[in-house]
């Protein structure tokens, strides 16, 4: 993220770029209104490029919708496609990193994906008291 730039920012501008490189459509449900801690905001970002860069290459999606709100209990983030989905046994180093990304901010992810219809990926980082 550039200096000075909120996560809402920094994720607005790196969606509108990744979709007009991709061609792939993307909602935007929800971004944080509130502040975000930079550690937070890095993993965050971090996943998203993540997330997208298997969107592209893998999933044949025409859109992508993107959620990420930040409250009392904490941040989620979720981002569904309407691809082709996967075998979730077929676990890649790009569901490792992401995992491992949220891994680092106190945070757990979990991916569905259904054959023909999908993937979506939900990341939630608890607030710490």
């Amino acid at each position: 993220m550039r200096g000075g730039q909120s996560l809402a920012e920094a994720l607005e501008s790196y969606l509108a770029e990744w979709s007009e490189r991709t061609g792939i459509a993307v909602e935007t449900w929800a971004l944080p209104s509130t502040d975000v801690p930079s550690r937070v905001s890095s993993g965050v970002m971090a996943t998203m490029r993540e997330a997208l860069s298997n969107v592209e290459l893998h999933s044949r999606a025409r859109t992508v919708s993107i959620a990420v709100t930040a409250g009392k209990s904490g941040l989620r983030m979720t981002i569904s496609d309407n691809g082709q989905g996967f075998l979730l046994g077929a676990n890649g180093r790009g569901l490792a990193r992401m995992r491992a990304a949220f891994a680092e901010i106190g945070g757990s992810l979990s991916v569905n994906s259904v054959l023909g219809e999908g993937t979506t990926v939900t990341g939630v980082v608890p607030r710490h008291r």
